[in-house]
């Protein structure tokens, strides 16, 4: 069975959409009741330059930003960031500086790693960690933690969805979040409610997308 993403009818004030459908779905560290699919948001030039600039609005004040490390699959949105975080402008922390536009590699205990040639990026660097979604927080977790782990200074987490409103001591900033939905519910397998009432999951999701039964 193939899943009917559907496309909610409600927008930022950049006009940013946001996808979904509705269902039993089972990612890496939870059971939830929504997919949310971020692909044309991540992939999608228009769309990215419009989240990376509702986005970086939130840091260009405040922020000094060396290098973005970019969770997810969202390096075309982090390359957007960073030329606007790098924009001329007086109230721009980061103006004329360049920035860095990271991705890490996964080990195969999800733990992230650095290779040599990319590791100076990252120390003694303010760095922003960009993800696609924050639902649970352990990706974005482990992004702080890698960050600190390499000498690095984490200065900030933000995504284009968010399931919580905190990770690691930092905010969330995001563009949408669960309240637009009003009944998004994401537990750990053995205490989801959809389970235990017998519904079958009806796909996997993980941030590459979803793969239905």
């Amino acid at each position: 069975m193939s899943i009917n993403i559907m496309q909610l009818q409600r927008f930022t004030g950049s006009g940013i959409p946001l996808r979904f459908a509705k269902g039993h779905f089972a990612t890496n560290h939870s059971h939830i009741n929504y997919y949310v699919d971020l692909t044309m948001t991540k992939h999608r030039l228009s769309e990215a330059r419009k989240a990376a600039s509702e986005l970086a609005s939130q840091f260009k004040a405040s922020t000094i930003v060396d290098t973005i490390l970019c969770l997810d699959g969202t390096e075309v949105i982090g390359a957007c960031m960073a030329s606007q975080l790098t924009a001329a402008g007086i109230t721009n922390m980061n103006a004329h500086q360049t920035i860095y536009v990271v991705t890490p590699e996964h080990t195969v205990g999800s733990q992230l790693l650095f290779r040599d040639n990319i590791a100076p990026m990252i120390v003694n660097k303010h760095v922003l960690i960009l993800a696609a979604s924050v639902t649970t927080g352990y990706t974005a977790l482990a992004g702080v933690e890698a960050v600190n782990y390499y000498g690095g200074t984490p200065v900030g987490i933000c995504a284009i969805f968010a399931g919580v409103e905190s990770c690691a001591g930092f905010p969330v900033v995001s563009i949408f979040n669960t309240n637009i939905f009003g009944d998004y519910e994401s537990r750990p397998a053995h205490e989801c409610p959809m389970c235990k009432a017998g519904q079958r999951v009806e796909a996997l999701v993980n941030t590459y997308g979803i793969s239905s039964f």
